[in-house]
């Protein structure tokens, strides 16, 4: 699946995503919530934090 249509699926604007996979911003807790349930994977399995 491409990021668009990732973005589109969970969503959010590309945009937004693109400046996620770039690490200039973060979703909400909300959000990576909603990402991790699409992928079948628990939050911290998508996101760690530094």
């Amino acid at each position: 699946m491409d990021p668009q249509t990732f973005a589109s699926l969970i969503g959010i604007n590309y945009k937004t995503y693109y400046s996620w996979e770039r690490g200039v911003a973060g979703p909400s807790l909300e959000t990576a919530l909603k990402v991790a349930k699409k992928l079948n994977k628990k939050v911290e399995d998508v996101w760690y934090l530094d």
